[in-house]
């Protein structure tokens, strides 16, 4: 290996690192901002008052909500906001005629929303043990669920980004992915076959994954930890089939300056 390879990723993480700090600090100076990204997404995890105690029902509605929240505000509309008024602002103009690499960039302005989103879902994990949930039955693929759909929300911010002109016409160009995660969330008030079609977007896919990971609960049965990660497949699948598709259409349209 080259000498120069170990410097160069040092110098790429000390770019990255430099990048998301200050990206996060500007997050905090922003009171809206700082609301929708942090405190907007643990309210839902108030309706675990709202059974009784232990309820795995209502803590399974609760911890997909939450984790919904948590995807939508500081990852996706987050970066979303991010990339479209630090390109309006020829900010990602200049860093790229440096050395700031594409990959280092995307990386830096995804990297805040991201860590709120993991420390959100461990948060959840204590908050549901206080409110008596049991020990999640498969952590390490609850944190995978996470992290899957985290990279998904930030491919659908960027994709978004290529069309939104502007920070404000932002509130209205993410609807579509909005919608298509709250859709999510109705699975259990439609009929089977529609119910079936709706499991396939990624908050069915999320939904699904919560209460394998957490509660053990596949369909009408109950698997142990090992099982859970054959049971897994599908809905994995389907978030890794959303998240390539996304990639895709982010890499295909994703612009670095404003439109002339």
């Amino acid at each position: 290996m080259s000498t120069t390879t170990p410097t160069r990723y040092a110098g790429s993480r000390r770019r990255v690192v430099g990048l998301a700090r200050a990206n996060a600090l500007l997050m905090t100076r922003n009171r809206l901002t700082l609301f929708y990204g942090v405190v907007l997404p643990l309210l839902p995890l108030l309706l675990l008052l709202a059974g009784e105690r232990g309820d795995t029902a209502v803590g399974g509605n609760a911890v997909t909500t939450t984790l919904l929240m948590a995807l939508l505000f500081p990852v996706y509309y987050n970066v979303l906001s991010l990339v479209v008024s630090r390109r309006d602002e020829l900010v990602l103009k200049r860093l790229r005629t440096g050395e700031t690499r594409d990959g280092e960039l995307v990386t830096a302005l995804s990297l805040p929303g991201v860590v709120i989103c993991l420390v959100v879902s461990l948060l959840t994990v204590v908050a549901g043990l206080a409110a008596g949930l049991p020990w999640p039955t498969n952590l390490p693929l609850y944190l995978v669920a996470v992290l899957v759909c985290a990279v998904l929300f930030v491919a659908f911010a960027f994709w978004t980004a290529a069309w939104t002109r502007t920070a404000e016409a932002a509130q209205m160009t993410s609807l579509p992915v909005i919608t298509l995660a709250l859709l999510g969330t109705i699975t259990p008030a439609l009929p089977q076959r529609y119910a079936e079609i709706v499991e396939r977007t990624p908050a069915g896919a999320l939904e699904q994954l919560v209460r394998l990971s957490w509660f053990g609960e596949d369909d009408a049965r109950t698997v142990g930890s090992l099982d859970t990660w054959v049971a897994a497949g599908e809905p994995v699948l389907v978030l890794l089939a959303w998240t390539a598709g996304a990639v895709w259409l982010a890499g295909r349209s994703l612009r670095w300056e404003p439109r002339t």
